[in-house]
């Protein structure tokens, strides 16, 4: 059984965040002619648990389909996604900077849901899947200090517009759950599936 796994993640903060679990990996990446972004459209009145679920398990087939084409050595592969969700409202990676500012508007002085669902496919084929839910509360933000943040660029590629890790944090009063959840790659419930997909952590 290989002990590394492949990443299929463009995210950084997932890296960082397996190499915190002390976890080799390589990068299965989106090639030139995959719309990856086209994977992450939402569904007429998808609910965010069951759109995030869906999203990651797509990132994963399309993953596997990549391995093959590529006749690359037998791993597990892992994706990963994430989105925020204000009651049923879904908030994916902003568009522009106006697309973040409403985004973060729409936050600001309340508690919303950050999902992140996680899958994994062992080389045997079994499927591992979980989600994971945290909440986090913004405090009030004046339109002042969401245009300063944004101007940082640090929004943008960020799912609601934010970075838990980052600036954000000046605006984040409390936080219930899973701060690696919220990051983009909950380490628990992480291991807990490449455990089951056959790797040593």
């Amino acid at each position: 059984m290989a002990q590394f796994i492949y990443l299929a993640s463009q995210s950084p903060r997932r890296r960082q965040l397996l190499e915190q679990l002390g976890v080799s990996y390589e990068l299965l990446l989106p090639e030139p002619n995959e719309d990856a972004e086209a994977l992450e459209r939402v569904l007429k009145n998808e609910a965010p648990a069951a759109y995030v679920m869906r999203v990651t398990g797509l990132k994963l087939d399309a993953a596997l389909a990549r391995l093959k084409r590529l006749k690359l050595p037998a791993a597990p592969i892992l994706c990963a996604d994430t989105t925020v969700a204000l009651g049923r409202r879904i908030f994916g990676k902003p568009e522009d900077d106006a697309d973040a500012v409403s985004m973060l508007s729409a936050l600001s002085g309340k508690a919303h849901k950050v999902l992140t669902a996680v899958a994994v496919q062992s080389p045997l084929g079994a499927r591992h899947a979980g989600l994971c839910i945290s909440q986090v509360n913004f405090a009030d933000m004046t339109e002042r200090q969401i245009q300063a943040y944004v101007a940082t660029g640090e929004p943008l590629g960020k799912a609601g517009s934010y970075a838990v890790q980052g600036r954000a944090a000046l605006y984040i009063s409390r936080i219930s759950g899973s701060y690696t959840g919220i990051m983009g790659l909950p380490l628990r419930e992480c291991a807990l599936l490449l455990t089951a997909a056959g790797l040593n952590i």
